[in-house]
């Protein structure tokens, strides 16, 4: 059976879940006790300024596409070389319209040399994995244009998998951007929230809100804190689903802007699969929501492959979905997957979402094998 989430990598890395958080400094006077699927907060009131950051859009002009080359023996095993090649596709493919920032362990920086379009900048860093989405900064800018990079604390998707190197890559970005390091309230990954740039984020409960990463952590906490760090004045919420995959339900397998206003949904077929349910829920709520603007939302589904290639055809943990796309201001980034009619299909949704920009597939098998996709594997700097 196709599963269009990442489900938990079966590694020696594998570490226990929420039995060991780091101490951060959580908004202690605006949590509340109890379930926060539950939560009743009042929610925040408007501030009486203009926050002091705000997060572009994805798709706005990019300084470059930050990656990590990274993946362990103790992670990935015998894919590793596959992975590795999946990896070198896509930023190969990005780095024809934009510069591509490599994240690379000293002791793979000749493979990396090897296997990289010589444009592509390697940059020598210890990292645990390559979702760098999850474990890198969140960069943002103020009302000068200067630059900032969030610091959200990485804890390996709530102590899952071995991350002390990931926890230092949002720091390590900083530094080479020179940009002013942010230092957050919460636990979160980039791939929980996904935005619009103007103001609206669409984030799972199942992710932001778990005891894993942030233990009693009420919703009016956390939209200050993200009002705050990233200047989101309306947030979405979906249920999301915890416990099925490493990330607890990530937001950027289940919907993405393709633009102010507009959506595109996950939509799962099979049956037989916990996301099936969950996404015609997730759709409802998305078609009943408005954006910070007022604006009803235009929601379009798009559904995931019926089947996928060998080898990996009977894998469970298979990431079958294309709402994990990558955006710059010239390129949609996309998987395909070896179901013809599915990839064409999809292909076609995308490129009537983004008219103006070239839709690129790319072969990533090796990396969804893993649990994730292309979104996962990138993280944009701003121009």
């Amino acid at each position: 059976m196709i599963r269009s989430r990442r489900l938990f990598l079966k590694s020696p890395a594998l570490m226990a879940s929420g039995l060991c958080l780091p101490s951060l400094p959580f908004l202690l006077g605006a949590c509340g006790g109890g379930s926060a699927s539950n939560d009743t907060s009042t929610p925040p009131t408007p501030p009486t300024t203009e926050p002091a950051w705000h997060m572009p859009e994805e798709g706005g002009a990019h300084r470059a596409t930050w990656m990590a080359f990274a993946a362990s023996a103790s992670i990935w095993g015998s894919e590793r070389g596959a992975v590795h090649a999946a990896l070198a596709r896509i930023a190969d493919a990005i780095v024809q319209v934009e510069p591509v920032k490599m994240l690379v362990p000293t002791q793979d920086l000749a493979l990396a040399s090897s296997l990289l379009d010589p444009r592509i900048q390697l940059i020598p860093q210890d990292c645990d994995d390559l979702w760098l989405r999850d474990s890198g900064a969140l960069f943002v800018k103020d009302a000068q244009g200067q630059s900032g990079a969030c610091d959200f604390h990485f804890n390996g998707w709530g102590q899952k998998q071995t991350h002390a190197k990931d926890a230092l890559l949002a720091a390590a970005m900083a530094r080479h951007t020179q940009a002013k390091l942010l230092s957050a309230g919460l636990v979160l990954e980039g791939g929980a929230i996904e935005h619009d740039g103007q103001g609206t984020a669409i984030i799972t409960e199942s992710c932001v809100l778990n005891p894993n990463r942030n233990p009693g952590l009420s919703k009016a906490a956390c939209e200050a804190e993200l009002l705050r760090l990233l200047g989101l004045r309306k947030i979405i919420w979906l249920p999301g689903i915890a416990g099925r995959d490493i990330t607890d339900g990530h937001t950027d397998f289940y919907a993405r802007f393709a633009g102010p206003g507009v959506v595109l949904a996950n939509l799962e077929t099979d049956p037989s699969s916990y996301d099936y349910a969950l996404t015609r829920k997730h759709l409802d709520i998305l078609n009943a929501a408005t954006d910070a603007e007022g604006r009803r939302l235009q929601v379009l589904p798009l559904e995931p492959p019926s089947q996928i290639r060998a080898p990996y055809a009977q894998r469970r943990d298979f990431a079958a979905g294309y709402v994990n796309f990558y955006l710059t201001q010239a390129c949609v980034f996309m998987p395909e997957f070896g179901d013809a009619a599915a990839d064409a299909k999809a292909r076609q949704r995308l490129a009537e979402a983004f008219p103006s920009r070239q839709v690129v597939q790319i072969y990533i098998d090796a990396i969804a094998a893993g649990g994730g996709g292309i979104h996962c594997t990138t993280q944009q700097e701003p121009a």
